[in-house]
Formats: structure tokens, sequence, C-alpha cells
């Protein structure tokens, strides 16, 4: 199909929710074979509209055409079988099983009412080959880096004769070398025809890769720009209307004051050890980050540090207090905060109103406790000040959490934590899926702690957050801490090279 075929148009589409219009008469038009990325704040708009071309939502107003053919979706089975095929953010995979069995789940491909793998096999080693996704149908999904999870998801809708690509954050958690190769793949894939729509906050990424780039804010289409038309800071005042921030971290702050200490901790998990041997300090005004691709130990250590799972082997200390065998209710109340890796997951109640999100882990504390019982009006006034202070955008503080954006989500969290004056705060990707406005503000927030004395641990899948933020850097892989690096010389590609094993450990 020649490139001046338009794939998918999508013209005046309008969709509302109670009391908020998430789409405003969008218009989009993507050709056929080529990349074209979207981007916007959390909030503007981004994702109802990709909900609507996958068929999860019906628009409101508006029509949807896929190869100049006017469609109506009332499912993503719908969509799917008009060519289009989505790659969420969260891989939806099942460990347990092979790349084969994750494949075909749903689809199974069957012939006189017998599952036929061999088929499926052959299909899978094609598509492989075809798109240069190289991958061993047999394999268990648990065995594979992230890299080659997101090939498994990318097969997934080839399979199902995806023509278009959604790819949602695909680069959130991949190390530099794992960047280029995705990238080296999309070219591919949308050499042979196959369209990509790319929805990323990481605009130089989008600069890099894209062929078009679609700008949304407050759920219009403000401009369809050519990467050379633009670069990241004309990008960004597109999205924010103002420059792109930097995670940096200025002035030393960094005291002798040892807030956290933590001695050959160890975590098994069935028969292996998940987490072996790791020793690390942390001091007031100090931030130490963690890098390390997503399953090398890090939420264990996460687990272990903040009582959710028991250690092992060795010791945890605050303030010079062994705390390895207090319950994560005792650490929360002895001044550790907690900002979640997955907000859904650990850290809201989506259907609860804020000021019930504001009390998760102080609910037993002033001003959300008298007593043994619940204090609602110290509640509402705690949320209403986090509201006001870190500028969380909602009607109230009687509002369902799972009416705000991710990156109006993220602030509450980080504000949630904040006031509550925690001595050490551990942060698991704290700006992941949020929006350059919002991700100044947490970086702000942090830089503030930090001058303020705050001992703070953050674990990012970014890393130039990492490196524009810490004081000390330390790598895990495989469990172990394998190098210590100084965040002032350190890049991105060699944090990258550490996190894979292509490099050997160094003053770990």
């Amino acid at each position: 199909m020649s490139r001046d075929t338009v794939a998918v148009e999508l013209a005046g589409i309008t969709k509302t929710f109670p009391g908020v219009v998430a789409n405003d008469d969008i218009h989009l038009r993507v050709r056929s074979g080529e990349i074209h990325a979207i981007v916007g704040e959390n909030g503007a708009g981004k994702s109802t509209l990709m909900k609507i071309l996958y068929g999860m939502l019906r628009p409101d107003r508006g029509t949807i055409a896929i190869d100049g053919r006017e469609v109506h979706f009332r499912s993503p089975k719908d969509a799917i079988a008009a060519g289009i095929g989505m790659v969420h953010q969260h891989f939806m995979l099942a460990d347990n099983l092979t790349v084969l069995e994750n494949v075909v789940l749903g689809s199974e491909p069957a012939h006189a009412g017998m599952l036929a793998f061999e088929e499926a096999r052959r299909r899978i080693r094609e598509l492989s080959e075809t798109y240069g996704l190289p991958l061993d149908p047999d394999r268990r999904v648990e065995d594979l880096t992230v890299g080659e999870r997101q090939r498994v998801e990318i097969i997934k809708v080839l399979f199902r004769g995806a023509r278009t690509l959604i790819l949602d954050e695909p680069t959130a958690v991949l190390v530099p070398q794992e960047v280029e190769e995705l990238f080296r793949n999309l070219r591919d894939l949308a050499a042979r025809g196959v369209t990509i729509l790319f929805i990323s906050h990481k605009l130089d990424e989008v600069l890099e890769i894209a062929d078009t780039i679609t700008v949304i804010r407050a759920g219009r289409t403000v401009a369809t720009v050519k990467p050379e038309e633009v670069d990241v800071h004309r990008l960004a005042e597109l999205m924010v209307g103002s420059e792109l921030p930097t995670p940096e971290t200025r002035e030393v702050t960094v005291t002798e004051h040892v807030a956290l200490a933590v001695r050959g901790l160890g975590v098994r998990v069935e028969e292996r050890w998940a987490l072996q041997d790791v020793s690390f300090e942390i001091r007031r005004g100090e931030i130490v980050g963690i890098a390390g691709v997503e399953g090398n130990g890090q939420r264990e250590l996460v687990e272990a540090l903040i009582g959710l799972r028991r250690p092992d082997a060795g010791t945890i200390e605050l303030e010079g207090e062994d705390v390895t065998a207090w319950s994560t209710r005792r650490r929360r109340e002895a001044g550790i905060g907690y900002i979640p890796e997955d907000r859904h997951v650990w850290g809201l109640l989506l259907p609860s109103p804020l000021w019930e999100n504001a009390m998760l882990g102080h609910q037993t504390q002033p001003p959300f406790a008298r007593g043994a019982f619940v204090d609602r009006d110290g509640a509402r006034v705690r949320t209403v000040e986090i509201i006001r202070d870190y500028h969380v955008m909602t009607p109230g503080p009687d509002t369902p959490a799972l009416a705000l954006s991710g990156g109006n989500q993220q602030k509450l969290i980080v504000g949630r934590e904040m006031a509550a004056s925690p001595r050490v705060l551990i942060a698991a990707q704290p700006t992941r899926g949020i929006d350059v406005g919002a991700q100044a503000a947490v970086w702000e927030q942090i830089r503030a702690a930090r001058a303020a004395g705050l001992a703070l641990l953050l674990i990012s899948a970014d890393l130039e957050e990492l490196i524009g933020l810490s004081d000390t850097l330390h790598v895990i892989l495989r469990g172990r801490f394998v190098a210590r690096l100084d965040p002032s010389t350190a890049t991105p590609e060699e944090l990258g090279s550490y996190m894979t094993g292509a490099r050997e450990a160094a003053s770990a």
C-alpha cells in the first residue's frame, strides 16, 4: 500500500465524561506505512482517543475511517478485525506460558477441532523473520528480557492480522540499547507497510523515530508537524506552553547523618535469591538512585524496605535503629514514605474519593485519625492542602481518584507522602507515564525535599532522571549491586551497559 494512502482518519472526534470534555473535535490523519507520534500532557485526551480507535470507547460525535472506509467499532474485537492492534504500556502476557501460547491465546488456530500448534509455530517464525523480530516460540515468557517481551506483544497483534499498530509508551521500561533495537524494528515494520501510532512522553525519542507528530492539548489537536520543523523545546511549548524541564539538582545538600542503612540484604523467592548481599546507605539530604532492567530485584528490595516482605538475610536500620523485623505500619509511622511503582495497583483506591486516598499509609496518624477513629474533617482539610500545594487539578476532595488524569493522580500520591514529613522516602518510578508538566512538578518536590534534609531512594527506568537527580548511583543486575557510579560523569549508555551485563562490575 502506498504511503500516499490514508490508513487511519479520525474526523471531529468528541467524547465527554461527566464534567469533562476528553476529546473536543479532534482530527487526525495517518498515512499508510508511516510512524505517526501523538504527544500531549496527561489528561490531554491521547488515551481516550486511542481507546476510541481501538474500540474500547465509542465517540459521542465524529467518524473513524480505515483505509478510506468509515467504520463503527463496538469493541476491540471489531477493531482487530479491521486491522488495528494495540501494544499496551504494561505488557499483557502470562509469564508461565511460552511465547507460542501467549501469541495464540484467545485466537487459537484449529483444524477439525484440534489445536494447530505446528501451524501457529510456523507462522510466528515467519512473522519473526519477515519483520526482524527474533523470537523462539517455545521459550517461556518468564525467561525473556523486557525487550523480548515487547516483541512478543508486537508479534501477538501481527499474528491477528494487524496493519496498524498503536504503541502506548513503548520505551517506558527499556534501556537505551533496547530502545535502539525497538526503533530499528519499527522502521522495518513501517518499511513493509505497517502503520504505527506511537504514543510517548519522551520528546527526544519522538523526534528521532516519527515521520509525523500530532500534538494534543486540552482535548484538541493543536498542531501536526514534521520532526525537522521542531525541536524538543518547541514541542514542549506546544504541549504545555512552557519549555521542557530538566531533572537537575545543583547545590550539594548531603550531610554526614545516615538516615537509612542497609547491610547484606537478601531476599529469596521460592528457590532462588531475588536479592543478594545488597548494602548501601542514604544520608539526610541525599538521593541514592538505583538503575536496572525491570525484574532484577528492585521490587523485592522495595518490599523488604517498606516491610511487605521479610528479608532472608541482612539488616535494615532507620536512624540507627534496627527495623528489620518491624511491620509496614510501624515503619510508616516511624517516617518511611513510599511512592509505589504502579499508582493504580499499589497507590490508590480508584473508586474512592481523594480524601480517603490521601489517608492511605497514614490513616493511624493525625490529621486523619482522632484516637481510634477516622477524622473525616481533618482528612478533608489535609487533602485540600495537598490539592493546593501540589497543584492537583480536581474539583475537590470528594472527587473519585479515577476521575483524575495520570499526572494528577501521581501529584496526589507525591503530595500525600511529602505532606507527612517523612525521614526517608522510597520513590519507585515516580514519574512513569506522566507528562512533562507533571514530571516537572514531581522533580521540583523531590529537589525541595532533598534540600530540606530528606533521605530519598529513587528507583527509575528513566536514566536521564536518575542521572539528573541522584547524588549516588547504583546499578542492580540479577539481584546484586554491580556498579556504583558518579552521576556527574555517568551517561545513559554507560548505565545501560552495566544494566544488561555488557560491562563488568565497577566498585559496586
